[in-house]
């Protein structure tokens, strides 16, 4: 499986989702930082079940034991590892899944490429579990970033089309995202955010779900970070983005609204400021031939409706190749677009360190 990424840094994902544990190994973090592990659980408590009305009732207090990498809470040069212990999983609920795929789901490809061998319990090594230990690396990652002045931050875009107010391309700042981190439903527009609840309410109570856009922004990034053709800066944010299981599309700065202007409106005009080259615009999205700009780094990631739903929905059996109906048991989010925020706000962070110490060795010839 494609468990792992990274060029300069190595992310490894293990676990499966009603396995004993979950978790991950990074290697390569620089020696000598130290990282805040209250601030870490805060983080992680974004993304873990049970916390409202909104997320599964699956209850696990996504709380990392960590095996290596650390030494009186100082990063050592080891690889980092920690885990996550599940302690919430009711396999019965998935027993129909072995032989019933879900509509929208990865159990059939999945039945396809390992022959029956996968764990289909709460979807395997296909759920949104596994975000947890992405989590863990992306609030490493938002620490060491932050020692370098670059904030990483994101909020509910949209959801069951109602729109938010979106980031000011040009002017996002810190304050907006410590005020979204705030909020325990993060949007700039609370009257849009109030509709949001509703809908997704209304979906929970219908037993059916709904999807949206995050849109995530990082400031403060220097101008030369990236690399043209496949190791751009936009290349590895997707890249990273996509292991969000139900991430279906990813757009940088005026995205495809800017495909359908002219390039008169689209260009973001130069200017020179305190002897800085800036842009007075930001269609661009703070990216360049795959290498940031200055400017703030700006996309937005389209997320699908939950698949695992209550309603009663066509499917196939694989031991008879026969028609059937399913009903999917379990605990499921409604709507997976708040909890996938720090998801999002971790892999953009994982994608941005990876290509931020990339920059330094090909600039000063250092070695890692």
């Amino acid at each position: 499986m494609g468990s792992s990424f990274g060029k300069n840094i190595n992310v490894s994902i293990f676990g499966q989702s009603h396995s004993a544990s979950i978790g991950v190994v990074i290697d390569g973090l620089p020696a000598g930082h130290r990282i805040d592990m209250e601030k870490l659980g805060q983080f992680m408590s974004r993304r873990a079940p049970g916390r409202n009305e909104y997320s599964t009732q699956r209850s696990e207090s996504d709380t990392p034991v960590i095996l290596s990498g650390l030494k009186d809470g100082v990063l050592c040069g080891a690889p980092f590892a920690a885990v996550i212990k599940n302690t919430d999983a009711v396999s019965r609920d998935y027993s129909e899944l072995s032989d019933k795929p879900r509509p929208g789901h990865a159990d059939f490809t999945a039945q396809m490429k390992y022959n029956g061998t996968q764990d289909h319990s709460g979807g395997g090594h296909f759920s949104g579990r596994l975000t947890a230990p992405l989590c863990i690396a992306g609030g490493i990652m938002l620490q060491l970033l932050e020692e370098e002045g670059i904030k990483v931050g994101a909020h509910i875009c949209e959801i069951a089309g109602v729109r938010d107010f979106s980031f000011d391309p040009v002017n996002v700042s810190e304050e907006d995202f410590d005020r979204l981190r705030a909020s325990s439903f993060p949007v700039n527009d609370p009257e849009a955010g109030e509709i949001m609840k509703t809908a997704i309410s209304a979906a929970k109570k219908a037993g059916n779900s709904v999807g949206g856009i995050i849109e995530c922004a990082a400031i403060g990034l220097p101008a030369g970070v990236g690399d043209p053709m496949f190791d751009g800066m936009e290349n590895m944010i997707a890249c990273t983005v996509f292991a969000v299981p139900a991430v279906k599309g990813i757009e940088f700065g005026s995205g495809f609204a800017g495909s359908r202007s002219m390039g008169s409106a689209n260009n973001d005009p130069f200017t020179c400021e305190n002897g800085m080259i800036r842009t007075l615009t930001n269609n661009h999205g703070g990216i360049l031939g795959g290498i940031t700009s200055g400017m703030p780094l700006i996309f937005r990631a389209a997320i699908k409706p939950t698949p695992s739903i209550s309603i009663e929905q066509d499917t196939v059996s694989f031991s008879t190749k026969e028609k059937a109906k399913i009903s999917t048991k379990g605990r499921h989010d409604p709507c997976i677009v708040p909890r996938a925020i720090p998801c999002v706000e971790s892999a953009a962070s994982i994608a941005i360190y990876d290509s931020l110490l990339g920059s330094r060795i090909y600039r000063k010839g250092e070695n890692r």
